[in-house]
């Protein structure tokens, strides 16, 4: 009898950056392991998933779409963030540690303590999803509508032409993808918000901000102990800055504020100035 067919292993600095070719595969990627990112995965029928655990954080929003895959019968696993720097799917295998790993892929022999490669191995013994998720997650939206208008983005992913001049806050953490500054923001935003992610090895969850710097773009960070990462809205009503930077700072705004302090203050600049979308 013919040995069974292994996953193929797919390495991506985010979930969100793949398509059609990761359906049937592992794929080791270095988005955060919250609900959105989950769901993007299921979308896509991959056999099984790393995720970066994203300190893990409020309400265990970094592993929390974990428990979100096992409900679908997909394995899944997440890397410390303080061993792999989160949004570099290459750095997760190299040195990524699993600190997390849901009933599935526990059944394939995955355990905290085990090296991401070694995961990535037992996790290709999965089959390829074949349940649907359920409907599409709502993940947009229009918090504030007079210019500068703010929108709340579960992923940055999202961002788009139409919010240029707006400010985002998004759910999504603040590491570039494979330390590329032209993956910052998608659009020039009037200003934008990040969850650190727990900051991590490398500082690797604040490092869009001085590439928003660059493009004049107001930025920063909120802990993520105070918002649940990948969702937007918590990061709005309950984020407290760690990072900001110098466009940011040169507004007046510093790390301990709240998030919607930050708005506030860009909004206000942003009105005097004119620059609104």
């Amino acid at each position: 009898m013919p040995a069974a067919r292994l996953a193929p292993v797919l390495i991506a600095d985010s979930i969100t950056r793949v398509g059609a070719e990761a359906a049937g595969a592992v794929v080791v990627n270095g988005s955060h392991g919250g609900v959105y990112a989950a769901f993007v995965a299921a979308k896509l029928h991959v056999a099984g998933a790393v995720f970066n655990d994203a300190g893990v954080g409020r309400d265990r929003a970094g592993v929390a779409g974990l428990d979100y895959l096992a409900g679908l019968g997909i394995p899944a696993v997440a890397v410390g963030y303080d061993t792999a720097r989160i949004g570099d799917g290459a750095d997760m295998m190299e040195r990524g540690i699993i600190t997390h790993a849901n009933a599935p892929a526990a059944a394939l022999g995955c355990g905290p303590g085990m090296a991401c490669r070694e995961a990535a191995e037992a996790l290709q013994q999965a089959s390829p999803g074949k349940s649907e998720p359920p409907s599409a997650l709502e993940a947009a939206f229009l918090l504030i509508p007079e210019a500068p208008a703010v929108w709340a983005l579960d992923s940055a992913s999202l961002v788009a032409a139409e919010h240029v001049g707006t400010i985002v806050v998004t759910g999504s953490h603040g590491g570039l993808l494979g330390g590329r500054s032209d993956t910052a923001l998608k659009a020039d935003a009037l200003a934008a918000l990040f969850n650190d992610a727990g900051i991590g090895i490398d500082e690797a969850g604040v490092t869009r901000l001085p590439a928003l710097d660059a493009r004049g773009i107001a930025a920063g960070t909120v802990a993520a102990t105070s918002a649940r990462i990948g969702d937007a809205r918590s990061t709005y009503e309950g984020g407290v800055l760690t990072r900001v930077n110098r466009r940011a700072a040169a507004l007046g705004i510093r790390a301990g504020m709240a998030a919607r302090e930050f708005v506030d203050i860009v909004r206000r600049a942003g009105t005097e100035t004119g620059r609104t979308a």
